[in-house]
């Protein structure tokens, strides 16, 4: 075969294709859809200070109400990221572009990953990194009195338990709606990228090909009343109090935010208690399990 800009196009283009054809299959059933939002960027960083209050619907009487979005400084800076393959230039002469068919697959399989990841991360890093209200997104956090935002403020934990045990950490999380306890901020989406000029360095002394991608985004925290963390045992008892105590968040002024959680996510570890309590009609000799199917399970490998 005679490497000519046609095959090299056909080559790229099928690259792209498969990549993106993967991307598609491994979205639907991926972690990162449902436990994120996606907010798209258009400058180095975002600020969110719309963050800071849930809004409230209100009978309309008289003037409206203007109500002030909480001041913020929450900014995610965004980062670049790449995975890069080197193709060797006689197996395209040598017609062997199929082996590299599986390869574009398993860089799309790497960039769900790779969002996965990085939602698993921040889980675990909530116990120690802030959000947008300055506090540890998995800590105490302040709810006033009145609906401005204004008058006695209570400390409103997000962790069931004691927050310096020791166990393995499990997550609750709210997924219902539209928007996610989690962030992912994307600058750009993954593109693909490739070096085949003959004149290129690695093209002439190492005869070979580039291909690669480039993704530009980052990752944050949303709402942390959608997400309670424990590190105590996993046990249907606390699972039971970890729930109660999302639904009874409530928003600046008193009123329930009516958060219902749907998803418990847990390690490895955790997989067959969390499996006992969401999966076994039957507990205790034959008594219809309470929590049966009251949230769905995600097991992942990052946490």
């Amino acid at each position: 075969m005679i490497i000519t800009t046609s095959a090299l196009n056909g080559m790229l283009s099928a690259f792209k294709n498969e990549f993106a054809q993967h991307i598609r299959l491994l979205e639907a059933e991926s972690f990162h859809k449902i436990a994120a939002t996606t907010i798209k960027s258009n400058s180095k960083s975002n600020t969110y200070g719309w963050l800071g209050k849930f809004p409230q619907l209100r009978e309309w009487i008289g003037d409206r109400v203007f109500e002030n979005i909480k001041n913020s400084s929450y900014v995610i800076e965004n980062k670049k990221y790449e995975a890069t393959l080197n193709v060797d230039r006689t197996d395209i002469e040598d017609d062997n572009l199929g082996i590299y068919t599986p390869m574009a697959k398993a860089m799309a399989d790497e960039f769900i990953a790779f969002l996965n990841r990085n939602l698993a991360t921040l889980l675990k890093n909530g116990f120690n990194t802030a959000c947008y209200d300055g506090k540890k997104f998995f800590d105490e956090h302040q709810v006033f009195a009145k609906a401005d935002g204004t008058g006695t403020a209570s400390d409103i934990s997000n962790i069931y338990g004691d927050p310096d045990a020791d166990g393995i950490p499990w997550f609750l999380l709210s997924l219902s709606g539209s928007l996610k306890p989690l962030i992912i901020q994307e600058r750009t989406t993954p593109e693909f990228e490739h070096i085949t000029d003959p004149h290129n360095d690695t093209v002439f002394i190492k005869d070979q090909y580039i291909y690669g991608i480039r993704y530009r985004g980052s990752f944050g925290y949303g709402f942390w009343q959608q997400a309670v963390a424990s590190k105590e045992a996993l046990t249907p008892a606390n699972y039971e109090a970890a729930r109660l105590m999302m639904r009874q968040f409530k928003r600046d002024g008193g009123d329930p935010l009516g958060i219902v959680p749907t998803h418990l996510v847990v390690n490895a570890d955790n997989e067959s208690a969390a499996r006992k309590i969401l999966e076994a009609q039957l507990i205790d000799g034959g008594d219809s399990n309470i929590n049966y199917h009251t949230a769905e399970l995600i097991v992942s490998p990052w946490l």
